[in-house]
């Protein structure tokens, strides 16, 4: 539906982190995810995007953290607004300024932020009327986890059934209740560069090649079903162990991929194994990982400063984050812009 028009919008959007992983889509076009995936929204390292129609501009403009988008980051985005302008049924190219607070492609999820926020920006500049379920869809055609980071706390995207139209109307997310967790997350940047092997390359290399991937997609049912029940109940050993098992078989798929792909570093598994010291010494803290060399541990609020001080004694020089739950995006009021 169209609403009136607009000529630009400003959205904020946090990254997502995800305990249940969905690793591989079935179908790259609409960016349909294999299996369901569940995270929890961060309020830490936003992304700031705004959308400015220029009707008189021979093409779209990207400007990613102050310089021009190129290559394969360019592209998303342009696709994107084409996808915007189909569906609004307008053709003025765009001005995009986005602003990551996360190094961008370094596995602290800056395309889920990101693309939930040109979601929100983009619709609002195009003027579609969408509620939050509509937005979820249309985001993760940018990005799968972008769909989870509309929604603030914790959420879960469905991969839905079928394929093409049923698939791309049964896939969204939407938020899952649960009062009684609220833990903390200490992220551990190691390595804030990007990666060598894009999300979108090792996801397909993983499923087309890694005799592992079947197994662990299967396996993903089960660790949801399981995590659900943790969640209101908050059981953070539970939802920890399963967490770090789900991320952990992730990254076996990729080691098993042909040729492998390979995220973690020695600092990587230095604090890993600075992880299961802290539990060793009865503190419940629990990593996960996704695409890239950086870890998340799961900690409850009162062991932060602990679990954060093991890590960085566990990879000297890295960057140390505490998060806790964070907001789902939202579109600025004209006395922010």
């Amino acid at each position: 539906m169209r609403t009136d028009r607009h000529t630009s919008a400003t959205a904020v959007a946090h990254p997502n982190i995800a305990l249940i992983k969905y690793w591989g889509k079935r179908d790259e076009q609409l960016m349909v995810p294999c299996a369901d995936s569940l995270s929890m929204t961060l309020d830490v390292l936003p992304t700031t995007t705004t959308v400015h129609l220029a009707p008189e501009a021979p093409a779209d403009s990207v400007t990613l953290d102050g310089s021009p988008a190129r290559g394969e980051a360019r592209q998303r985005v342009v696709g994107f607004l084409d996808l915007l302008r189909e569906r609004a049924g307008r053709a003025e190219p765009a001005v995009v300024d986005t602003r990551n607070a996360a190094p961008t492609g370094a596995g602290l999820a800056s395309s889920a932020s990101g693309f939930a926020a040109l979601a929100l920006a983009g619709a609002a500049a195009y003027g579609l009327a969408l509620d939050r379920t509509a937005l979820s869809r249309l985001a993760r055609r940018g990005s799968v986890s972008a769909a989870r980071s509309l929604f603030g706390g914790f959420a879960i995207c469905h991969a839905g059934p079928g394929s093409g139209e049923a698939a791309d109307l049964g896939s969204y997310a939407e938020p899952v209740a649960a009062p009684a967790f609220d833990p903390a997350l200490v992220i551990a940047l190691v390595d804030p560069g990007a990666k060598a092997v894009s999300s979108r390359s090792a996801m397909r290399r993983t499923v087309d090649t890694s005799p592992l991937h079947r197994a662990w997609a299967a396996s993903c049912a089960a660790d949801l079903a399981e995590l659900r029940a943790a969640l209101p109940r908050g059981d953070l050993d539970a939802v920890g162990e399963i967490a770090e098992r789900n991320a952990l078989g992730m990254h076996a798929t990729m080691l098993a991929a042909r040729p492998a792909v390979r995220y973690l570093s020695p600092a990587t598994v230095s604090v890993l194994d600075g992880v299961l010291r802290l539990r060793a010494d009865g503190v419940p803290a629990y990593a996960t990982m996704d695409a890239g060399p950086n870890v998340k541990v799961l900690c409850h609020p009162a062991d932060a400063a602990r679990v954060a001080d093991a890590v960085r004694d566990a990879a000297p020089g890295c960057t140390v984050l505490t998060a806790r739950r964070g907001p789902g995006a939202r579109l600025r009021t004209e006395a922010e812009r």
